[in-house]
């Protein structure tokens, strides 16, 4: 008998899947397919403070093991997202759930959160600092330590309950920037978003997304993030989700190795729909076969 569960940051996981932001909606869409209940939890579409149509279209572009996506954070508002997606969720998710927060200021974060942090649904805030295809904000915060703290601290002064920072993987020191959110009060770190990518083409000589550049994401990433989260668990000592290029129970083992507590599955989701629910169901094949019995004593194993 092997042992999926984990725990992020003092609430324990059935397992450490976690559907990332948008993709996965606000989990009732998916919840019209399987039963939702099966995965550790899952992080819902980035909420700002106002609603937001989002970037012009097209938004969309298929990469060589990959994709681009310039969605722009689109959102019906926090107001909203509490009076309308939320209680849908509540019909048919019966788990903590992530609740990811985006903002173009310190005060929009902090409103959004406020307002969400009232809601027992809510288990933990995910902090999207790392957002590359909104302008004025989002990954602005993300590259800059000394930012990424004056969120971490601002949030933090609103809530009682975990606050995980999402980092972006476009910075040169990564491991600076999760210790100034530890330092900050941070209660985990989330890494790796997409990284900032492009496509032209061939036929009309122009971007095929109308932003120019979104964020690329996709099995390409993998060794990316598994780098990033290797580097981030050797310097901070608060848990680590870890996410960038999962797709199958293989990739979740060698993300946990590096030093995460619990994984996220992105890009994976839009290719099928089914994909978290697979990757739970083959996890006790793929421990079996490489011996190993509880996923809480993997966990920064490679280290």
């Amino acid at each position: 008998m092997v042992s999926l569960k984990t725990s992020l940051c003092g609430i324990e996981l059935d397992n450490p899947l976690i559907p990332a932001s948008g993709t996965f909606g606000f989990g009732y869409e998916f919840a019209e397919i399987y039963d939702i209940n099966c995965l550790g939890t899952f992080s819902f579409k980035g909420t700002t403070k106002d609603p937001r149509f989002g970037n012009p279209t097209p938004r969309i572009a298929e990469c060589e093991r990959g994709m681009i996506n310039s969605v722009g954070l689109q959102n019906p508002g926090v107001d909203k997202v509490i009076s309308e997606e939320l209680p849908k969720l509540r019909k048919c998710f019966y788990k903590p759930v992530m609740a990811n927060v985006s903002g173009f200021s310190i005060d929009d974060y902090v409103s959004a959160v406020e307002k969400l942090d009232k809601e027992d649904i809510v288990g933990w805030f995910e902090i999207n600092i790392s957002c590359p295809n909104v302008h004025g904000g989002g990954m602005s915060f993300g590259v800059s330590a000394e930012l990424a703290g004056d969120v971490t601290r601002a949030v933090k002064a609103v809530t009682k309950k975990p606050v995980i920072i999402k980092l972006s993987p476009n910075v040169t020191d990564i491991v600076a920037i999760a210790k100034a959110c530890e330092d900050a009060g941070a209660d985990g770190i989330s890494l790796i978003n997409t990284l900032l990518g492009m496509k032209i083409d061939l036929k009309t000589k122009k971007p095929v997304v109308a932003n120019k550049m979104g964020g690329f994401s996709g099995p390409a990433i993998k060794p990316v993030a598994i780098r990033m989260v290797y580097q981030v668990y050797e310097a901070v000592k608060i848990p680590i989700v870890g996410g960038g290029g999962v797709s199958c129970a293989e990739d979740v083992i060698e993300m946990m190795l590096a030093g995460a507590s619990a994984v996220e599955v992105g890009a994976a989701n839009l290719v099928d729909p089914y994909a978290c629910k697979k990757i739970i169901e083959d996890l006790p094949r793929a421990m079996k076969k490489y011996g190993i019995t509880d996923l809480k004593e993997i966990i920064g194993g490679a280290h």
